[in-house]
């Protein structure tokens, strides 16, 4: 990659020849703005933390949520797109849980490492 000469020297020419290349990686960044984009709405951050203590039909899900099966439907979709979750299915009924990865590991501890934060610590 093009080396840009910049207007103050901080680090290493190293240092700042890798931070360089690595924020060229523009899809990579885009990928975890993605992530990001789904876990930007209170209902899907709530399902998805749900999925990651049990798994759940659509019907519990909605009953828990107290909201229509057509919309957590749409959420479930979005996430599973995502990845975050995975479905399982048994006979007609299809279970949802959090996918077993690295990355809905570490969501799951951020989203509840900041309630503790901002919730439960005021």
């Amino acid at each position: 990659m093009y080396m840009k000469n910049l207007p103050h020297a901080h680090g290493t020419a190293a240092e700042t020849s890798a931070i360089q290349e690595l924020l060229g990686r523009v899809n990579d960044f885009q990928a975890v703005a993605d992530v990001f984009r789904q876990l930007g709405d209170t209902t899907r951050i709530r399902i998805f933390w749900l999925l990651c203590h049990c798994e759940e039909c659509v019907l519990n899900i909605s009953a828990l949520m107290e909201m229509s099966s057509p919309a957590i439907s749409h959420h479930l979709r979005m996430l599973k797109s995502s990845g975050l979750i995975v479905p399982r299915r048994e006979g007609k009924e299809v279970y949802y849980r959090a996918s077993d990865t690295d990355q809905s590991r570490l969501l799951h501890q951020m989203i509840e490492q900041v309630m503790e934060i901002t919730c439960l610590n005021p």
